[in-house]
C-alpha cells in the first residue's frame, strides 16, 4: 500500500454538540471512519468530562493507518469542535465535513496538509 501521509485539521463551531459518549464509540465515529474507508485497530474510546471551564466530549480511535481524535467543548454557544484526522492512506476531506454535518455546525474551518516530506498545506476545491 502506497503511503500518503495527510492530515486534516477541523475547527467548527457546533449547534448540537455530541454529549453522549457511547453514541460517540458506537455509531457516530465507526460511521465516520466506514464513510472515509479507513479500518478501526482499536477504539473507537469516548469520555464526557465534567470539569467547570473543560467541560465536553473527547474521542479517539487508532485506524489501521494512523488516528482520529475528536474533542468538543460544549459550554459555550456555539459549541466548539475539534477534529483531527490523519492517515497514511487515501482520503476525501470532503467526506468528513459530511459527517459532522448532524452536530449542525455553523463554521467550518479546515487545513489539509501533506506530511510527507514537509507540512505543506493542499488547497481545497
Amino acid at each position: 500500500m502506497a503511503q500518503f501521509h495527510k492530515h486534516l485539521i477541523i475547527r467548527a463551531e457546533i449547534k448540537k454538540p455530541a454529549v453522549d459518549p457511547t453514541y460517540v464509540s458506537e455509531m457516530w465515529m465507526p460511521n465516520l471512519i466506514d464513510r472515509i474507508g479507513m479500518k478501526t485497530l482499536m477504539g473507537p474510546y469516548a469520555t464526557y468530562c465534567d470539569v467547570p471551564g473543560n467541560r465536553g466530549l473527547t474521542a479517539v480511535t487508532i485506524i489501521e493507518t494512523s488516528h482520529i481524535a475528536m474533542h468538543i467543548w460544549d459550554e459555550e454557544s456555539p459549541a466548539m469542535m475539534q477534529l483531527d484526522v490523519y492517515t497514511c492512506g487515501p482520503l476525501d476531506p470532503y467526506d468528513v465535513v459530511a459527517a459532522i454535518q448532524e452536530f449542525e455546525p455553523v463554521l467550518v474551518e479546515m487545513k489539509y496538509l501533506d506530511r510527507e516530506q514537509n507540512l505543506v498545506e493542499i488547497p481545497m476545491p
